[in-house]
């Protein structure tokens, strides 16, 4: 199954570029259609294409892209040592 996520993207002297998944709500904001994605992004992110002030310096803002993501469960232990033994 192919999962959509919103990746945002910066580029500025002071921080350099900056990728990574938008988070709505504490978790990553990811769609089953590019589509979805794409209309997410227009909605929540679109005023940056209209902004000149927010993609120069220091901001260095870009719209953010739909990316097609990967997810695999981990299924793993707890590192801390069991009590008791």
């Amino acid at each position: 199954m192919n999962i959509w996520a919103a990746e945002w993207h910066s580029k500025n002297r002071l921080d350099g570029e900056r990728r990574h998944i938008i988070y709505d709500n504490c978790l990553p904001a990811l769609f089953r259609t590019r589509r979805e994605c794409r209309e997410f992004i227009k909605d929540t992110y679109g005023y940056i294409a209209e902004r000149p002030d927010l993609q120069i310096e220091p901001h260095g803002w870009r719209v953010p892209h739909a990316i097609k993501v990967k997810i695999i469960a981990n299924n793993h232990r707890s590192l801390r040592p069991e009590r008791g033994r």
